[in-house]
């Protein structure tokens, strides 16, 4: 069964790249045909995923053997329900872009995505740290393409892709260093074996330095505040499906770095840097809240929420344990599929009225599109961890492994634990301001008749049926069909893990149980 794996990666990856090579080299694909190919090997990828996770399939052959490198993938407990994730929710950004198209050739639009696609699916399925950095720079490459070509030209696309590179390529040169200082030191670059002893037996000099190098280069892929200026430009700059893909995928990438390559290799050196990552993490959770209080762009204020969420999964990490791994693994799946949905959601309202401005008067969502209205609802209450849905169980674990964090300086951690559970009320407060905006809207018929498009705030016409005209933008906003699907799948989804959170945690026990002896 080792070949549905090595299908997980190869699909997207060959058909992506033929698809971009199509668009450069031949007659240009049209939307139809490009959507309909990307579909169908999105569709394909995850079924190979889920196959490969239920199997264990893996492979493990010589690859580049005077360095030691094998071409070993294999899924866990803690990278098969990422790997997942990257599959299914590809699947529904490819979905959502039925409807909201491309401003370009569709080919490489599609194309990016895919190669996105499989260069997670193989970033989270190796077990060669060399491997790992390799198959991370592949997908920075599309990302960057989705945000420079197919971005919003208002966003100001050109400045957010620049931004996107050279903090990710900045992040990535101390990752590299990093993990050649680590594979070098150790002897080895197998995962497993890094894990399992090789990489704690290191001097703490040289295991600080190499866990040091490595924390500077993945805080900038979480990312952690101080180093995160690029995501909000990057995320209301992106196309939809790329913001998707951005918030559900990229981002995970390096919360997984942190685990695979620093929490357990380097039990010691991470103690000792920890309490510096907590408390950069609780700073970016108030911090954006703060911005997210007064952000107007509805896109950039998700975009906010985002590092505020990622600094619960960091805060997460930094505590330790089985409990803070755990909460920090399902915060990352939570965070993927409540941030995929607001993406999605953000992106319908986009491509019918234009950027959403919170602060102007505009006609709610529960009048014009009750559905869409009740998506917005949902992701929005999972996002201020509301018990019941996706987004409580991440930041209840959090908090409370930062609280018991032991092997840590106690009286700074239950200082952190009380400002991030201020972080949780700031998220309330914000998330009712959206609700409030966006929902609910105006309420008071002159200020729904200036957001129709009417002067002077007054009934357009005295006649029932130019009424109706006048009121016509609101009925064609509804949305429907794929886009429509694939947002209720993500609603359902947050559900799912809200009220039956044990199916995503149980999935990890054994291979933490397995891994975590230098954290205990």
């Amino acid at each position: 069964m080792s070949l549905v794996l090595l299908a997980a990666v190869a699909v997207p990856l060959g058909v992506g790249a033929a698809l971009m090579a199509g668009d450069r080299l031949g007659r240009p694909v049209g939307h139809t045909g490009a959507w309909a190919v990307a579909m169908l090997a999105s569709v394909v990828t995850l079924a190979a995923c889920v196959a490969a996770v239920v199997t264990d399939a893996h492979i493990d052959k010589p690859w580049v053997p005077g360095l030691g490198m094998r071409l070993h993938l294999a899924t866990d407990g803690i990278s098969a329900p990422l790997v997942i994730l990257a599959a299914a929710v590809t699947l529904l950004a490819v979905a959502v872009s039925s409807r909201q198209r491309p401003k370009g050739t569709p080919g490489l639009f599609y194309g990016c995505l895919l190669v996105v696609l499989g260069g997670a699916v193989a970033a989270f399925s190796v077990r060669d740290a060399v491997a790992f950095f390799i198959a991370f720079e592949v997908v920075l490459v599309p990302m960057w393409v989705l945000i420079d070509r197919f971005g919003d030209a208002a966003a100001d696309r050109r400045r957010a892709g620049w931004m996107f590179v050279l903090y990710t390529v900045g992040g990535s040169m101390f990752m590299l260093a990093g993990i050649l200082l680590l594979v070098v030191s150790a002897g080895t670059s197998d995962l497993e074996r890094l894990a399992g002893g090789a990489a704690a037996a290191l001097p703490f000099p040289i295991a600080m330095t190499a866990g040091v190098l490595l924390t500077l280069g993945l805080a900038v892929k979480v990312p952690l505040i101080g180093v995160h200026s690029w995501l909000p430009w990057a995320h209301t700059a992106a196309p939809t499906a790329g913001s998707m893909l951005l918030a559900a995928v990229l981002l995970k990438l390096g919360t997984y770095g942190f685990i695979r390559l620093v929490v357990l290799p380097l039990p010691v050196a991470w103690r000792t840097i920890a309490p510096v990552i907590a408390v950069l993490a609780v700073v970016g959770i108030v911090v954006g809240g703060l911005v997210c209080l007064v952000e107007r762009d509805l896109k950039r204020l998700v975009a906010w929420s985002s590092i505020a969420h990622m600094g619960f999964v960091m805060l997460a990490l930094a505590a330790g344990q089985q409990i803070g791994l755990q909460a920090a693994l399902y915060g990352n799946i939570a965070h993927g599929v409540i941030s995929a949905l607001l993406f999605a959601v953000v992106g319908a309202l986009e491509a019918r009225r234009g950027a959403v401005d919170v602060d102007e008067p505009m006609v709610g969502l529960r009048n014009s599109d009750p559905r869409l209205g009740f998506a917005l609802v949902v992701g929005t209450a999972a996002a201020i961890g509301l018990p019941g849905l996706a987004g409580f169980w991440g930041e209840i674990l959090a908090l409370f492994a930062a609280w018991g964090a032991p092997h840590r300086p106690g009286a700074l951690f239950h200082v952190l634990t009380a400002v991030a559970a201020f972080g949780a009320v700031l998220a309330a407060a914000y998330g009712v301001r959206v609700l409030r905006a966006v929902w609910a809207g105006e309420r008071s018929p002159e200020a729904a008749d200036a957001a129709l498009g009417t002067s002077d705030g007054a009934t357009p016409a005295s006649t029932a049926g130019e009424h109706a005209e006048a009121s016509a933008p609101v009925a064609t906003e509804r949305v429907v069909g794929l886009e429509w699907l694939a947002i209720g799948v993500l609603v359902a989804a947050v559900f799912v893990l809200g009220l039956a959170p044990t199916l995503l945690m149980n999935v990890a026990d054994a291979d933490l149980l397995r891994l975590l002896g230098g954290l205990k």
